[in-house]
């Protein structure tokens, strides 16, 4: 398994832009493709005005084709679209848990 956490910079005061229009129109597509985000958090302290969302994969192939189906999908894309603008940075890390990391089961996701 592996994890794959994102962490999206936004313009300051476009937070709540976000998420509304993420949850409307972008949360169901993506999910239809990549599974279920094992959390999707808005910062509160330290660097603000950050998105970070987490979404496991039994693999990192298995992360590359469902990604590739989500940006086959037009409705992804107008979404992602109107989301663009309002993103400063993306940051993108995989992580690989230890051998004594508790491990996240299919129920739990």
């Amino acid at each position: 398994m592996i994890v794959e956490q994102r962490t999206y910079t936004l313009k300051a005061g476009t937070t709540g832009a976000y998420l509304k229009l993420y949850r409307e129109r972008g949360y169901d597509v993506q999910t239809a493709h990549l599974g279920h985000p094992i959390g999707y958090y808005t910062s509160e302290i330290g660097e603000l005005n950050q998105i970070i969302h987490m979404w496991a994969y039994d693999t990192y192939e298995e992360r590359v084709k469902r990604r590739a189906a989500l940006y086959a999908d037009e409705k992804w894309l107008s979404v992602v679209g109107e989301l663009l603008p309002l993103i400063v940075r993306m940051e993108s890390r995989i992580l690989v848990p230890t051998d004594f990391s508790p491990r996240l089961g299919k129920a739990t996701l």
